[in-house]
């Protein structure tokens, strides 16, 4: 019978086992605009980009 020759940690065990567990994308939406987004993902709404509710960055429109 084979054994591993060195210990795997448990972070690179779990790091593995993280793949099977959401069966679809969870969504949230935001506070501020409403909008439905990623969990822990940045997004645009009327030209302005959100993250945590925030205004992150505004689009330029003067090219």
């Amino acid at each position: 019978m084979a054994h591993p020759k060195r210990k795997q940690s448990k972070t690179r065990r779990d790091k593995r086992r993280t793949h099977y567990k959401a069966e679809s994308q969870q969504i949230a939406t935001c506070s501020t605009t409403g909008e439905a987004h990623l969990y822990h993902r940045a997004y645009w709404s009327e030209g302005k980009l959100y993250y945590k509710g925030k205004v992150v960055m505004e689009k330029d429109t003067s090219l």
